[in-house]
């Protein structure tokens, strides 16, 4: 039987989290869950990723790996939680050493126990029961983006977008536009039946998916359908880049997601802080 896929959309972030099992051996791995946050009170809740457990459950599923295919900065991963919870072992790509440096001296706090289980090389095999996850480099996004491929599913992260929304941005310390191209193309050589799985979807008019093909990427993904060159790629995502401001929850989201979803422990007074570094970025650009 192929693996079963349940996915699981977020719409205050636009995430998409997902559930993989083998059916034979009922072993699970999770794939970007979601700790959400209320920026405006601080406030962290539990409920999209105690969704996931309780699918978990459901199913009679054992939890084997927390997959995270970069460190996020639009939303706070939940990965510690779902490991309290259910076991399992938190991977990334090794390439998260360039970016807890970056971010480490952003936040003025080197990263030393840094929470993750198994730091992932381009290539590498992890046994999911009876079947095999490879994890494949795809940077541009940042220096540390995963894809993982399942049988004849590949779970992108942000390194495509659905069709009609395209690519994600490549500004961020470390990302480059180039990259982002070639590791798209990387994707798009695959068979054209392949499945492919984005991490996020901000539908406009029209309902949240999360699902297409090569094929369908391919033929009409607005950024790097067939026929768009590098060249024609970079220049219109630099340009586009230009344009956007910082995440929202990017400066929350970093300190956590560089730590395996590790929140900051509480001080003397019970309550935990995150820092926001004063006037450290450009501001966001104008209306």
């Amino acid at each position: 039987m192929p693996v079963a896929i349940q996915g699981f959309h977020d719409p205050a972030t636009g995430t998409v989290s997902y559930v993989v099992h083998d059916p034979a051996t009922r072993q699970a791995a999770v794939i970007d869950p979601v700790l959400d946050f209320e920026a405006a009170s601080g406030h962290t809740s539990t409920r999209s990723a105690d969704a996931l457990l309780a699918h978990l459950r459901e199913h009679g599923l054992r939890l084997q790996w927390i997959l995270e295919t970069h460190a996020h900065a639009d939303h706070l991963s939940a990965a510690r939680h779902l490991q309290r919870q259910a076991g399992g072992l938190i991977a990334i790509g090794e390439h998260i050493r360039e970016v807890q440096a970056t971010f480490g001296r952003l936040y003025n706090q080197p990263v030393a126990d840094d929470g993750f289980d198994r730091l992932l090389r381009d290539g590498e095999r992890l046994p999911l029961g009876d079947v095999e996850v490879e994890a494949l480099l795809v940077t541009g996004h940042t220096p540390a983006d995963l894809a993982y491929a399942i049988e004849d599913a590949v779970f992108v992260g942000d390194t495509l977008f659905m069709p009609d929304l395209g690519s994600a941005r490549a500004d961020f310390p470390g990302g480059d536009a180039g990259q982002l191209y070639r590791s798209m193309r990387r994707l798009l050589a695959l068979p054209p039946e392949t499945r492919l799985f984005v991490c996020h979807d901000y539908p406009q008019g029209r309902e949240a998916h999360w699902q297409t093909t090569v094929a369908q990427q391919r033929a009409a993904n607005i950024h790097v359908r067939d026929g768009v060159s590098e060249a024609q790629f970079v220049a219109m995502r630099q340009a586009r880049d230009k344009t956007l401001g910082v995440p929202a929850l990017m400066l929350p989201a970093l300190q956590v997601n560089i730590r395996a979803g590790q929140l900051p422990p509480a001080e003397a007074n019970g309550v935990a802080y995150l820092r926001i570094p004063i006037n450290a970025l450009p501001p966001s650009p104008g209306p």
